[in-house]
């Protein structure tokens, strides 16, 4: 358990530095910035309870508020997704089944189930964080291109960083 959180804050300090050192410098045609600091929530192992992936969840949004001078839009969006991601992830595996401290991955999900997994998540995250910056719908057309291009982006992101992620054989 202590080998668990030790990587948990290890990806933590990770994903936080490489989000406000250069992700949130990254601003393609004015438009797109990539969020891949949510992979330290994807990453979770299963059987943490709720209430803790939801702490996590929103230590790490609130972090990244400030760094980047958000005002809590981070820590909201990550604690819906820390919220949402246990009934989420029981459509794709049976938590029982699964051995103590799995996390999602490629391996754990699938290909296919994996992609859908993150997909959704970004999805939701992104909804939900471009609504609140936005706080109006004068400029739907805006915030719709400016949301489907982070989306993609950030999943695109994501995907890479688990395709070369190193996963152990055995789950000890």
């Amino acid at each position: 358990m202590i080998r668990t959180w030790l990587n948990i804050s290890g990806y933590f300090v990770v994903f936080v530095l490489l989000q406000a050192m250069v992700m949130n410098n990254i601003h393609l045609f004015h438009i797109v910035t990539p969020f891949i600091y949510i992979y330290l929530i994807f990453k979770l192992p299963v059987d943490l309870s709720g209430s803790v992936i939801i702490l996590v969840s929103f230590f790490l949004g609130l972090t990244v508020d400030i760094f980047s001078d958000t005002f809590g839009m981070h820590a909201a969006a990550c604690s819906f997704i820390g919220f949402i991601r246990p009934p989420l992830l029981e459509r794709f595996v049976n938590l029982r089944d699964i051995p103590e401290g799995s996390v999602p991955s490629f391996r754990l999900l699938g290909y296919v189930g994996f992609i859908r997994y993150t997909l959704l998540l970004v999805v939701m995250h992104h909804l939900l964080f471009f609504v609140i910056e936005a706080f109006t719908f004068f400029q739907p057309l805006s915030m719709i291109i400016r949301m489907s291009w982070s989306i993609l982006l950030s999943s695109v992101l994501i995907l890479i960083i688990e395709a070369f992620h190193p996963e152990k054989k055995d789950n000890k």
